[in-house]
């Protein structure tokens, strides 16, 4: 039996989050997808007079790939992408996976080769076309998050279709807020950090770029960040999952870091230059999404939470650094989770994962 939800996701993909028009490339790319929610977005696309393009992968046969890669095959592989790209408008990538863990085995040089090979058609997709990725609900997301099959994909239905656009007054004021702000000070268990987000703009992301969406991001100045941080968030990249990950910052670099698998975590810092430094900070307040399931699409989003990511800056919101990583990385103040504040030049903004200025209530969970 056809899925209604499915017609109405595609809707707002095409229609809301990359707002598509009437003569425009749309390039749409499916990890694992069942073909009923391809086939719902080449119709919608259609729908508005648009040109659909699709790229079908499956996580076992790219996982075959990646174990054997080389650098002549990836650079091929990145100028076909990167000739793609150019020719579209829009993106929309629904990722769906049957084992989080598929990658898992790839030689972490593997793994490191393809980021950095793949980076440039990722800052093309970013910065040159109006883009939305989300997930799949499927089996092995509900049990990452402890639910059953169909709860979970009530949950995931609920929180994607969220009316995102009844939000926007109040995380404009959480933008304009965080783009006037020079200092900001966070305290929680295990955490102490303080650092400069002076003359980087906040921006709201409310459906456009990912759904579930939830968040006002911008990043620090790049040598600005002092202190320790402790994140309560379980973590997945680049297959590993990591827990209790803790940093230690000396002028904006991340000089020790720990964690259940210290080794694995120090590797993928030393990817380059740039992953030592902060390239993101953002404040989460998704109202439905309360717990963390090892998705970062879902996990960042967290009513209560903020992520403080390691790697690439966004051009939005930049602060000049640039690497092959971008790891967000989550921290929930939720009293549950022992709670916390966050300061904006000295004024309490949040605490306990609950909004103080009255402006900002409406983010409330």
């Amino acid at each position: 039996m056809h899925d209604p939800r499915i017609d109405e996701l595609a809707r707002q993909l095409v229609r809301y989050s990359t707002a598509t028009k009437k003569g425009e490339n749309v390039l749409i790319e499916l990890f694992d997808v069942p073909e009923e929610m391809g086939i719902a977005l080449v119709r919608e696309v259609r729908a508005v007079k648009a040109t659909p393009f699709i790229n079908l992968h499956n996580a076992r046969i790219s996982r075959e790939l990646a174990r054997g890669a080389t650098e002549t095959q990836y650079e091929m592989i990145a100028s076909t992408a990167m000739h793609q790209m150019k020719s579209m408008d829009c993106y929309i990538a629904i990722r769906g996976s049957h084992n989080v863990n598929e990658l898992s085995d790839v030689p972490a040089k593997h793994m490191q080769m393809l980021s950095t090979k793949m980076r440039p058609v990722l800052n093309q997709r970013v910065n040159k076309t109006r883009w939305c990725v989300l997930r799949w609900p499927h089996p092995s997301m509900a049990q990452s998050a402890g639910m059953s099959t169909e709860a979970f994909e009530d949950f995931y239905f609920q929180v994607c279709l969220l009316d995102y656009a009844k939000l926007k007054p109040a995380m404009n004021a959480l933008a304009r807020l965080m783009t006037k702000t020079k200092d900001v000070h966070i305290m929680g268990p295990g955490t102490d950090l303080r650092f400069s987000i002076a003359g980087i703009p906040g921006i709201p992301c409310g459906g456009a770029h990912n759904i579930p969406d939830g968040e006002c991001f911008t990043a620090p100045v790049k040598h600005s960040v002092e202190g320790i941080i402790t994140y309560n968030a379980p973590s997945i990249y680049q297959g590993i999952a990591f827990d209790n990950v803790t940093f230690e910052f000396r002028q904006g670099k991340i000089v020790k870091a720990t964690s259940n698998n210290t080794k694995a975590i120090n590797k993928i810092l030393d990817t380059d230059e740039g992953a030592r430094y902060i390239g993101e900070f953002a404040i989460g307040f998704n109202r439905h999404i309360k717990e963390p399931m090892r998705d970062i699409l879902f996990d960042e989003k967290i009513a209560g939470s903020f992520h403080f990511t390691p790697g690439q800056a966004y051009e939005v919101a930049d602060n000049g650094n640039r690497s092959s990583v971008h790891w967000d990385l989550v921290n929930i103040q939720r009293p549950d989770y022992g709670g916390g504040e966050i300061r904006f030049d000295g004024q309490l903004i949040r605490r306990n994962g609950q909004f103080v200025p009255k402006s900002l209530h409406p983010l409330n969970y």
